[in-house]
């Protein structure tokens, strides 16, 4: 039985254009009728960390407490100052409502997110979570951007209109999400406060010149006027929205942000997106405080993440419009599992990623991340999930598009998960299934033996360094259903820790091995 299920019948989730200082919906050249003010009335809100957050500080391991503490020597939290989770995990001690959501049913934890060949500049890694491109290729537009792009493409010609009035998407806080940026532009509006959402001065407008100027006057003109009417609808939709949770920090700024978008759509902004952002993760310093590992910079993100979240979705109950939100956070990468001489912890790999929501499958999906004292200092946390499978589960399941066009603006190779509940999700994956891997000898010197069970299906097998670069695709191939076993040739590799990552349509393993 699914844990909600039990649980319910025990008891019978790009710079905007700025004009005069005041951010324009810089909008892409696409009419979006049906996702945006259609028959779904769905709405998805991405929570981005940025900076980069530990996640080893976020859901600690409980089993391999004692291998993270020797590593850690300096910032480990103290093990009778943790929360008992689920499944030998503990949250940081600034996590107890998210402990909460966990108990309401709401929340999913998706462990060690990352993508191949990990990236640890800011800069690049946010560009490749924005855009969900392969470390190596380079988007100009984001994934929610080119999902807006390919639904209609006429926009910004005849829109806002009496049938589709309100925003593709907005943003809380002074810039746009790159993450919605289209071809053209931007759908994402900049907003900072819903009462006084900005209105543009458009003045007397003389002859447009038939030329390049005046194509682009008449653009900026345009989308003048849209962000003038969209400032309309927005107010009337402030005004209209309420906002019936007690939870909200005054001095929690995430808190707020959601407060605002909560009052939005329960205003009946017909909105699908929204981004908010919580910055200050990029802990290389005084992450905790000295003498006080549950105190510091990261116990303070994680406590205005946890409230913040925790009020939002108490909110969306009470104004009894749940079933239609769904959150999601994701920051740009994890830190490494060694500390540093600074009471903090250096740029790494994969992070969990949360969702939440009443209609989120309330589920831990993934193994516990492995912690042994045998790692390097560049180390970070090996990847299990790619993050583009997330992206493409929510389109495919929140949002109903076809596989075949996730597979064409997300990946080829993207892998659906089982993340959404009472939601008619076309979902058919099952998110505990992990491939029964062996490797002998290891440690090994010269060679190792992969030992798995195919299933029928196509396996794609790497190698990857502890730095989560992909080293060696061993195989990509149809497995039947019987043992296998594959020799892998060690003699090219260094010394150190290195990872087996297999994944099918249906199912995952990542394994670590040592190089002696």
């Amino acid at each position: 039985m699914k844990r909600r299920s039990f649980l319910k019948l025990s008891s019978t989730a790009s710079i905007p254009l700025m004009i005069n200082g005041v951010a324009l919906t810089a909008l892409s050249n696409t009419k979006l009728t049906s996702f945006i003010n259609g028959d779904s009335d769905r709405v998805l809100v991405l929570v981005q960390l940025q900076g980069g957050n530990d996640g080893l500080n976020t859901l600690i391991p409980l089993e391999h407490y004692n291998n993270l503490a020797e590593v850690r020597s300096d910032i480990i939290v103290p093990e009778n100052s943790l929360i008992n989770f689920d499944n030998g995990l503990a949250w940081h001690p600034a996590m107890s409502e998210m402990n909460q959501l966990w108990s309401d049913a709401s929340l999913a934890v998706v462990q060690s997110v990352a993508y191949p060949n990990q990236n640890r500049s800011h800069f690049r890694s946010t560009d490749i979570w924005n855009t969900a491109s392969a470390a190596d290729e380079f988007e100009s537009t984001g994934w929610l951007g080119r999902y807006f792009n390919q639904e209609h493409p006429d926009y910004p010609q005849g829109l806002p209109n009496s049938d589709c009035p309100d925003p593709f998407a907005i943003t809380v806080g002074n810039v746009v999400s790159e993450s919605c940026q289209g071809a053209l532009g931007n759908f994402s509006m900049a907003l900072r406060d819903p009462f006084a959402p900005g209105s543009i001065n458009i003045g007397e407008q003389d002859v447009v010149p038939d030329n390049c100027y005046g194509r682009e006057l008449s653009y900026v003109r345009e989308i003048a006027e849209q962000t003038n009417a969209y400032g309309e609808v927005i107010i009337n939709a402030a005004n209209l929205g309420n906002s019936l949770s007690s939870k909200y920090g005054e001095d929690n700024e995430l808190a707020q942000k959601l407060k605002i978008v909560a009052r939005l759509i329960s205003g009946g902004l017909q909105t699908k997106v929204y981004v908010v952002q919580l910055g200050g993760f990029d802990t290389h310093a005084n992450q905790v405080n000295t003498g006080s590992t549950t105190e510091g910079t990261h116990a303070q993100l994680l406590g205005s993440l946890s409230e913040a979240i925790c009020a939002f979705q108490d909110d969306l109950v009470k104004l009894q419009i749940d079933k239609r939100v769904v959150g999601m956070t994701y920051s740009e990468f994890g830190r490494r599992i060694r500390a540093n001489a600074s009471l903090g912890t250096d740029h790494g790999t994969a992070a969990p990623l949360f969702l939440f929501g009443s209609c989120i499958q309330s589920q831990i999906f993934g193994e516990n991340p492995i912690i042994d004292t045998n790692v390097g200092n560049q180390d970070g946390v090996p990847m299990q999930y790619d993050f583009r499978d997330v992206y493409g589960t929510v389109l495919m399941d929140w949002f109903e598009l076809e596989e075949s066009k996730v597979k064409e603006l997300i990946y080829e190779d993207f892998q659906k998960l089982a993340l959404f509940e009472f939601c008619e999700s076309t979902s058919t994956s099952n998110p505990d299934a992990l491939i029964d891997l062996s490797i002998f000898p290891n440690p090994a010197k010269e060679r190792i033996s992969l030992s798995f069970k195919g299933s029928g299906e196509v396996i794609k097998i790497s190698l990857f360094d502890g730095l989560g670069a992909e080293l060696k695709s061993i195989a990509n191939t149809k497995f039947n259903a019987q043992n296998h076993t594959i020799k892998v040739d060690l003699n090219n590799l260094s010394p150190g820790s290195y990872f087996i990552r297999m994944k099918s349509k249906s199912s995952h393993k990542t394994m670590k091995f040592i190089k002696v």
